[in-house]
């Protein structure tokens, strides 16, 4: 297609996977490898001519839940409002007010094929009045679907948590009651997305009156065990992580405490005391350490902890490490993103796009680069393939940045709607989940794939 610009396949990518199966894809990572992706499109008709877009699919009512990959089938939540439009306010503004969106709701779930974006299944998971309010940059369906190729999760918080097979079959349901992290009498809505992992759901429910993590067998909803968490954190919309080195734990962000958890028993295993007061972004592991940022209320830190850690291992007083935190800074700034470790490298990317890029194994500062004009909201968590990084700010800009320890833009892109989800990769696809779409951003489909 004329104007897409494809990247060569850089010799280190590893083995192809087709499969992004949770919020960033394998691991909880960000990273996709083993196919060459694009660098430059345009998705604004009313930039120029569209060129990149493999297709383009129209997506009901209002939603920041990222799109998965299995396999050839896509997967994607939404809130569909009963009558009129679901407001949302976008931008870099302090203001905590709820969103007037407590009209009936339709909590859905979309399935497509990746290859042509045509629709082959969707239902209905739960429809009636909103069980909780939401902030007026949030919406009714913020948590991303997770699958194992077997079973689809979707847990909508206050609206309940849902199993269902790859047909579409509902296996199971559960309601785990109202979950309101908001800080205060605010409410805000709930964001933290379930993780599959063996053969257990893992989901992370912290509420200003009764917080917990719990575990769940994927097969039938059992509850394995529940772990109050009152004493370490009252709000977080953070998705856990599932870390095996060693030992296999539960990593969570919150507020006042970071925390890990026996991911057999869900005994606490060890706690940092955190500076931001609303933790959204998603802990990642990579090089034998663990990070987790903050932002919010006071400092913004990025903590690398050793997973060994053991006990309460906060910082004193003005020390940034000891022997269970690697290295810390205290003024990282990521609010909204998840950072990204791609190869030696920790990319973090502030909510006003001021993008710095450390040594993920000592914190060394390799550069801070403002993206954009500094006026303008990001939310989506960056993802990375091929050498080349992608981060989408709020009004739809794509910025392609080459990896490394200096900045280099390879191309800034349009979309031409709202982008507040993180994108997913598969197979050499970027899948974008804009404001009333799904895109998918890549070369035109070959004649020898095969169709529905």
């Amino acid at each position: 297609m004329k104007g897409l610009v494809l990247l060569s396949l850089p010799a280190f990518l590893g083995a192809a996977d087709p499969n992004w199966p949770r919020f960033r894809g394998p691991a909880a990572g960000g990273v996709a490898e083993g196919f060459a992706t694009p660098v430059a499109w345009n998705a604004d008709a009313s930039a120029g001519a569209v060129a990149g877009v493999r297709w383009k699919t129209p997506l009901p009512g209002l939603a920041h839940s990222s799109p998965i990959v299995w396999e050839d089938r896509l997967f994607v939540a939404t809130a569909l409002r009963s009558s009129g439009a679901a407001p949302l306010r976008l931008g870099l503004y302090g203001d905590g007010e709820s969103a007037d969106d407590v009209a009936e709701q339709s909590w859905k779930i979309y399935c497509l094929d990746k290859r042509t974006g045509k629709v082959l299944w969707e239902r209905t998971a739960r429809q009636g009045l909103p069980r909780a309010q939401r902030h007026t940059k949030a919406t009714h369906a913020n948590t991303t679907l997770t699958t194992d190729g077997r079973r689809l999760v979707a847990f909508f918080g206050s609206e309940g948590l849902y199993c269902y097979n790859l047909k579409g079959g509902l296996l199971w349901s559960k309601d785990l009651g109202v979950v309101d992290p908001s800080p205060l009498d605010l409410q805000w809505g709930f964001a933290s997305s379930p993780v599959l992992f063996e053969d257990t759901i893992v989901i992370l429910a912290d509420d200003k009156k009764n917080s917990f993590l719990a575990a769940f067998r994927a097969s039938d909803g059992r509850e394995i065990w529940r772990t109050g968490r009152s004493s370490v954190s009252e709000r977080s919309w953070s998705t856990p992580l599932v870390h095996r080195e060693g030992r296999t734990q539960v990593v969570t962000n919150g507020w006042r405490y970071i925390a890990g958890y026996d991911f057999i028993t869900g005994q606490e295993l060890w706690r940092l005391r955190s500076e931001g007061d609303i933790p959204v972004p998603a802990p990642v592991a990579a090089h034998g350490l663990i990070f987790v940022t903050n932002a919010h209320g006071g400092l913004a830190p990025l903590y690398a902890i050793r997973p060994a850690a053991t006990g309460d291992i906060s910082l004193d007083g003005s020390a940034r490490s000891n022997a269970h935190v690697a290295w810390s800074t205290p003024r990282n700034g990521a609010y909204m993103q998840t950072p990204l470790i791609y190869g030696d490298l920790l990319y973090s990317c502030s909510d006003r796009g001021v993008l710095k890029c450390y040594d993920a194994r000592t914190g060394k500062l390799h550069y801070e680069q403002r993206l954009g004009t500094g006026l303008t909201g990001f939310s989506a968590s960056p993802v990375a393939s091929g050498g080349r990084i992608y981060i989408a700010n709020e009004e739809g800009e794509v910025f392609v940045i080459a990896s490394g320890s200096e900045y280099k833009l390879l191309a800034k892109n349009l979309m031409g709607e709202t982008c507040m989800a993180t994108p997913a990769l598969s197979e050499g696809v970027l899948y974008f989940r804009t404001r009333s779409h799904l895109v998918a951003i890549g070369p035109p489909r070959a004649t020898t794939e095969p169709r529905p």
